[in-house]
């Protein structure tokens, strides 16, 4: 049965990264869920938080929360020059006002609502944060996990969504071990297409993906993380839908090749890997 799966996962890697090369992107015909969907994506493309509340649309979802939390910081960004200080001022408010509730599989639109997150929505905050206020910053992309990482003075800070206390990491050697634990394992490959980054049972001690990515697609994992979630529902359609735009905001074989698994099912084909 292993030997089965890593076949099926060679096959679906190879179709994505075949299907990549020959994707066009001004040939993409997307299907936008609503005519609000489509209205935050156009806005998007200027504006990366649009892109967040384009997955899974809520017409007006909490602007207002989202307005306020940047006005306190900024209020507390004019009364202090010291950059760690108000790093952990913006850790700590964004986890008071908006990172509430961990749950897999929580949209940007259901943290600013229901105040519901995991490590891509709540990583697409602070990454927002950040970028509101001029700091430089790296947005990490792990097989199941994502995180940040700021670079201030020369040193590197851990923000870390999922922890509300102690997720802040500046200390030289906790964040090295905290790195070297998601660093990729030799040989490693991707175990699962369609766990979702952010679940808490996935295997993570293979690693074989580690590196930066934009905010633009990091929006690209919150599309695909919907993706999965639609997979595994057996909705192929809808999969393939949202896995496509996943790919147009972030080109990733693992995104292709989940979304051509999709439309061939969706459209009844099966993909045969020999179990022998």
């Amino acid at each position: 049965m292993k030997k089965f799966l890593h076949t099926l996962l060679f096959l679906i890697l190879s179709l994505g990264s075949a299907w990549a090369q020959q994707m066009d992107s001004s040939a993409l015909h997307l299907a936008f869920q609503s005519n609000l969907e489509q209205e935050l994506w156009a806005q998007g493309q200027q504006e990366p938080l649009q892109l967040f509340k384009a997955v899974d649309p809520i017409p007006d979802a909490n602007s207002a929360e989202w307005q306020e939390i940047v006005k306190v910081l900024a209020d507390k960004k004019a009364k202090t020059n010291n950059d760690y200080k108000f790093i952990r001022t913006l850790f700590q408010k964004t986890h008071k006002k908006l990172l509430k509730n961990y749950k897999q599989h929580s949209t940007f639109n259901a943290m600013l609502t229901e105040g519901d997150f995991d490590c891509v929505s709540g990583s697409a905050a602070l990454g927002l944060l950040l970028k509101e206020f001029g700091y430089d910053f790296d947005i990490i992309e792990t097989d199941y996990h994502v995180f940040i990482m700021v670079n201030l003075d020369g040193k590197n800070i851990i923000l870390e969504s999922t922890l509300p206390i102690g997720g802040l990491i500046s200390k030289t050697s906790e964040v090295q071990a905290y790195l070297d634990s998601y660093k990729p394992k030799e040989n490693a490959t991707l175990s699962s297409m369609n766990t979702r980054i952010g679940n808490s049972e996935a295997d993570i001690s293979d690693n074989s993906i580690f590196r930066k990515v934009n905010l633009t697609q990091l929006a690209g994992l919150l599309y695909y993380n919907d993706g999965i979630f639609e997979f595994n529902s057996q909705q192929y359609k809808s999969a393939a839908d949202q896995l496509l735009k996943a790919y147009e905001l972030y080109k990733s074989d693992r995104i292709a090749g989940l979304m051509e698994l999709s439309e061939d099912l969706a459209s009844g084909k099966k993909l045969i890997a020999s179990q022998d």
